[in-house]
């Protein structure tokens, strides 16, 4: 990938967090066509938040099936694309420090992450998880947003 200036960075680790929403698919193949301009690796991720009333290693059944649902599509699209991804459930209080201590474990060069185009009170809403990632992510952070016709309530 050539940035501003003419020179060339490599990015050959992604990290993927998916949440079953309509931007998974998208942000899915726009790993894939990175990893393989750069022979890198995509790990895709679901994070369950549990409640604190609960341990944070409780089996959460309902959550981990859809979270099984969720990282099978994106296998799915993956392998259409012809792209090995790697996936893992993770289960932790906050979903925002969970992506970013998964990026920092793993040492990846770049956070791909999915926004539907959601509103409240009137306004473009990012939720909690987004802003905490782009403000304590160790590396660079794409977004994926939605269409503006596809709101999410």
């Amino acid at each position: 990938m050539t940035v501003q200036g003419g020179e060339s960075v490599k990015y050959t680790k992604f990290l993927v967090p998916v949440t079953g929403k309509k931007a998974d698919d998208d942000i899915v193949r726009t790993a894939c066509v990175l990893a393989r301009r750069s022979k890198g690796k995509v790990y895709v991720v679901h994070v369950i938040q549990v409640s604190r009333t609960l341990p944070l290693d409780a089996e959460v059944e309902p959550e981990t099936q859809s979270g099984e649902n969720v990282l099978a599509n994106a296998d799915k699209i993956a392998d259409m694309m012809d792209c090995q991804v790697e996936t893992e459930i993770l289960q932790a209080r906050e979903i925002g420090p969970a992506i970013v201590d998964e990026a920092v474990e793993r040492g990846v060069d770049m956070i791909i992450m999915g926004l539907e185009y959601k509103k409240r009170f009137g306004e473009f809403d990012m939720g909690d998880t987004v802003p905490y990632v782009l403000r304590n992510a160790p590396c660079p952070v794409l977004l994926w947003r939605g269409p503006m016709g596809e709101v999410e309530k």
